[in-house]
């Protein structure tokens, strides 16, 4: 279900019990951050502050920060209602037709996805009012953490286009701001923003225009964090999780449709050839991240709407709220990993991993060595490949219990026979690795191992009591007097 705008979405938020108005002045600068970090900590409510020193925009935090508000800002009961509809449209290829009748069957499912491309609009909210001579100081824009650089735009959607194809994509990635008229941009070396702006330099282009987006309907905000391969539009999978085409508006300066329901919209350019300190940045792993050289994004214009809200969101020790971001993407992609692979049955990535660092898979094992085959699957797909550990169990096995998932690995694993080493792609975040980018991983076998993998003992069956005395005890279970 679409929300109108960011607006709607708060005050559905509100409706539910799910959101809290701070009218308490409070100091971007670090304030802000220990307020929303306690409230996180505690899995409590979104939080709208509505008097933020030194602007007169309110702040929005914590939107996301709960599986509950993750599925609603969706428009979703649960998330795995959503990885439902994307297993039901995987569908498509079982039904692979040679007739032309069998492919006609295909038409109905294939105009659905066609009425998720964005819809180019004339006029738009986030256009309500034009800053032709623009300043980033109207925004209250955050320093997070002591460490901190300065201040920095933390919930951004990032336009920008392949200058070959002209195809779009929408990334998230933060930017530290300079000063009135510039900030940074980083683009991780893996991400599809900065390999865009590799193929602008390549091409010997004096700027790349990118147009930066605050706000709109979240499935927006969370589609910009979306895994998806280069050439597919994100916001068609925005169309798809809210069930109504994106409306776009060209922006006033640039080249570049935005969201025409955002709060707010940052237009400019990166020269290919500046480069500019930024960081340290306390970053989603939990540590600061090191200062490096970055692109810098140059403003040539800010629009808005007329009394805009800015969101803003902050990373650090999990739990944070983007825990419940990358849970999204762990439950709304699996469908597609297991079309890929289809002996998956479930996945987790525990937050203590920080998304990219760690993840449990179970497996529906039919042969030998079945187990390092997914573990190598998987560190060959897309951002997969940044997993530094790889525990595979068993079918039964609850991949989201990180107790269960801990008592196969220590009671299920010979150290020399099923453990693998090998080396990869991390992410640029890894501090532990002797090289930036590179490093080794591990992948852990707790499956049950079979005689043909060389284990000729036998292998005892887990504990279970039998379920007539479970169902027994169950019955009786008020006469015990422990309730």
């Amino acid at each position: 279900m679409a929300y109108r705008d960011l607006r709607e979405f708060i005050e559905r938020l509100e409706a539910a019990g799910e959101l809290v108005r701070i009218k308490t002045e409070v100091d971007p600068v670090l304030e802000i951050t220990e307020i929303t970090d306690r409230v996180s900590k505690a899995y409590g409510p979104a939080l709208l502050f509505e008097k933020v020193k030194g602007s007169d925009m309110p702040v929005l935090m914590n939107a996301f920060g709960s599986e509950r508000r993750m599925a609603m800002s969706l428009g979703a009961e649960r998330l795995d209602d959503i990885a439902a509809e994307i297993s039901e449209l995987l569908g498509i290829a079982d039904e692979l037709p040679s007739t032309l009748v069998g492919k006609l069957k295909l038409v109905p499912k294939l105009a659905q996805l066609s009425s998720y491309f964005p819809k180019l609009v004339k006029s738009a909210p986030c256009q309500e009012v034009v800053h032709k001579q623009p300043s980033l100081d109207i925004l209250p824009v955050l320093k997070c953490w002591p460490q901190d650089a300065g201040r920095f735009i933390t919930l951004p959607h990032i336009y920008t286009k392949d200058p070959v194809s002209g195809k779009r994509n929408v990334g998230m990635y933060r930017m530290q701001v300079f000063d009135a008229m510039s900030t940074g941009m980083h683009w991780h070396i893996h991400h599809d923003g900065a390999e865009n702006y590799r193929r602008y330099k390549q091409a010997g282009k004096n700027r790349i225009e990118v147009a930066v987006a605050l706000g709109g309907d979240p499935a927006i905000t969370y589609s910009a964090t979306a895994p998806l391969p280069k050439d597919i539009d994100e916001l068609i999978l925005a169309g798809f999780l809210r069930k109504k085409p994106v409306d776009i508006v060209a922006c006033k300066t640039i080249a570049m449709e935005v969201p025409a329901d955002a709060e707010i919209v940052l237009e400019g350019y990166v020269d290919p050839a500046e480069l500019r300190m930024e960081g340290p940045f306390g970053d989603h792993t939990g540590y600061y991240s090191l200062p490096g050289e970055y692109p810098v994004f140059h403003v040539t214009c800010i629009t808005h709407r007329k009394n805009p809200v800015y969101p803003a969101t902050i990373v650090g020790k999990p739990p944070q709220e983007d825990c419940f971001l990358a849970l999204a993407t762990e439950r709304i992609f699996l469908p597609v990993l297991k079309f890929q692979i289809p002996e998956i049955v479930d996945l987790h990535m525990p937050m203590e991993g920080v998304f990219h660092n760690c993840v449990v898979v179970s497996l529906r094992k039919s042969f030998p060595g079945h187990a390092r085959k997914l573990m190598n699957a998987l560190w060959g797909m897309g951002q997969m490949m940044f997993a530094k550990y790889i525990i595979v169990v068993d079918e039964g096995v609850n991949v989201h219990n990180n107790s269960e998932v801990m008592w196969k690995v220590y009671n299920n694993v010979d150290p020399r026979r099923d453990i693998t080493l090998t080396d990869g792609p991390l992410d640029v975040l890894d501090h532990s690795a002797p090289l930036p980018l590179f490093g080794s991983k591990i992948g852990i076998d707790a499956t049950k191992k079979r005689r043909d993998e060389g284990h000729d003992r036998e292998w005892p069956d887990d504990i279970e009591m039998s379920d007539d005395v479970k169902a027994l005890v169950s019955r009786r279970w008020s006469e015990y007097g422990l309730d």
